[in-house]
């Protein structure tokens, strides 16, 4: 492969909020890596057009496409071996569909792969709507991904994303592409609802559960990413055996789930956000599966006890296939043996315990208390805090704009963004939580529910409900959900810690035109705003 520099602008932490360019991103990711991720994404374009162009396609087809573009997500692989198969993975798939039309003598190159530096070279307002259509697909790949796996899937999803791969590749006008934006928001919308209803099916609804955040002494596996089902498998496999499993990141909503709540062995949670992994893993006495995105580059002290599966990977680290046999995991806890007595370990404010469970039927549950409360003025304003978590400088916003809300608001937040706070004791109104967890980020869809839910009770629309939306972002799922809440048109946004550097000036100036987002800037003067609106 030709050697050059990367150019990558799909997260919030990109180098200088214009883009990586050198031979390292961020992430940590290498520019090989930045390149055979590109031509991924554009054989992937390729596969799409293929399916467009027949009626014969099979699981594996829709399969491959979502595995793909889920592979392409920051953090999610650092192999290149295991990229490059993916790339022939889909190869194969476009050939088992096209047949001998590759070997024709005049080829129409109907279904050639896609040159991504087409994209990026491409005019700024043109490159700006095909990254929204982009990055918000490779969100929904996770979504769709982990519905996957528990046998659930959506013929409309998974058509959209051959939809949205080929504008990408073939569309030029800007109403086209401005129309599939938004459309990538609403078949969001349907698949984070196909997720939830693959969760709650499988694992049964969600119930509000106390998290301690103290580990026991012993051996003990720390479980991190969205994956239930890897999670469950893992709870399964080591039942019985002594090990003690331990929740990071966006896998703490797990505890909530009743089927994985029966398996005593399911602790408590261990750390906070991915960002942090490096200095929380250093040296720890356990192995960490990683079961999707959220891998940061580990240091020298724990890469032995990293654990990867499903499209996650990192060179030099054990890989878990598909057969799900995780007796590697198992043995190096036993080996390592965990901590000698139990460890107190506290969130970012000092707090011992996390609350996490009030999906939309929890907080519906108390439907008329909430409208109760909402009518006699004990609940002021609801804010939804929310998103991704980072390790950039300004992300203490969050924390301190939660903890200047006032205390007759109520405080709902899903997705890793919430170990900014978490861990505090806002209090209660009228017997419920002043701050409630909702879940992952994927979550987001309860949020709507219970929106629109309360738009109802009270003969309005979402946009005039004392309701603000405020969301750190960090990566591609972040995006998928931001555009569900357009397509919705939901209003008054803010966004932080700072706005996307893929958005053209004359794309972000229609954003704020039509749907009032905005930049967060201070707690103090957000809030005044807000409560006014």
């Amino acid at each position: 492969m030709e050697e050059k520099n990367m150019f990558c602008f799909q997260c919030e932490q990109t180098a200088g909020c214009t883009g990586c360019t050198g031979n390292t991103g961020v992430c940590g990711k290498k520019a090989d890596t930045a390149q055979l991720q590109d031509e991924l994404t554009g054989a992937l374009i390729g596969l799409a057009r293929a399916v467009d162009d027949t009626s014969a396609v099979s699981k594996k087809t829709w399969q491959t496409i979502i595995e793909g573009l889920f592979t392409t997500i920051t953090n999610v692989s650092f192999d290149n071996a295991a990229i490059e198969d993916m790339i022939q993975k889909v190869r194969a798939e476009k050939d088992s569909l096209v047949g001998d039309c590759n070997k024709c003598q005049s080829p129409c190159g109907r279904t050639d792969e896609y040159d991504m530096q087409q994209l990026w070279n491409a005019d700024e307002d043109i490159r700006s709507l095909k990254s929204l259509i982009l990055f918000g697909i490779r969100g929904m790949a996770a979504y769709a991904y982990h519905a996957y796996v528990l046998n659930f899937e959506d013929p409309e999803v998974n058509q959209f994303f051959c939809e949205a791969l080929f504008r990408i590749g073939y569309a030029e006008s800007m109403d086209e592409l401005l129309q599939t934006v938004l459309k990538v928001g609403e078949i969001n919308l349907k698949c984070m609802a196909l997720l939830d209803k693959a969760n709650t099916q499988t694992y049964g609804t969600p119930e509000p559960t106390d998290v301690t955040l103290t580990v026991e002494k012993g051996p003990f596996i720390v479980v991190t990413g969205h994956d239930l089902k890897d999670l469950q498998l893992l709870l399964e496999q080591t039942n019985g055996k002594g090990i003690n499993i331990y929740t990071h990141g966006e896998m703490l909503p797990a505890h909530a789930y009743p089927l994985l709540k029966k398996f005593p062995h399911l602790k408590g949670n261990f750390g906070t956000a991915w960002q942090n992994q490096q200095k929380e893993f250093d040296h720890i006495p356990a192995p960490i599966l990683y079961t999707t995105n959220c891998l940061m580059p580990p240091k020298s002290s724990y890469i032995d006890r990293v654990f990867t599966t499903e499209v996650v990977a990192f060179p030099g680290t054990v890989h878990i296939d598909e057969q799900k046999d995780f007796t590697p995991v198992i043995e190096k806890a036993l080996e390592l043996g965990g901590y000698k007595e139990d460890q107190t370990f506290t969130g970012i404010n000092g707090g011992t315990q996390v609350t996490t469970g009030f999906g939309h039927s929890a907080i519906l549950s108390h439907a008329d208390t909430v409208i109760e409360a909402v009518k006699s003025g004990a609940i002021r304003h609801f804010f939804l805090v929310a998103g991704c978590d980072g390790a950039k400088p300004g992300r203490n916003y969050y924390t301190e704009f939660v903890k200047q809300t006032p205390s007759d608001s109520i405080v709902l937040t899903l997705a890793c963004g919430k170990f900014r706070f978490n861990d505090l004791n806002l209090g209660e109104i009228g017997g419920l939580p002043r701050l409630m967890d909702m879940g992952q980020c994927n979550d987001a869809y309860g949020a709507i529910q219970v929106a629109i839910a309360l738009a109802d009770a009270f003969g309005c629309s979402v946009n005039e409900l004392p309701l603000s939306f405020v969301l750190s972002w960090y990566e591609q799922k972040a995006v998928c959900i931001l555009l569900t809440l357009l397509h919705l048109g939901i209003k008054n946004i803010r966004l932080g810690p700072s706005l996307p550097a893929f958005l053209s000036p004359n794309i972000l100036n229609f954003l704020v035109e039509n749907y009032g987002i905005a930049p967060i800037t201070t707690p103090e003067e957000d809030i005044k705003v807000l409560l006014k609106q």
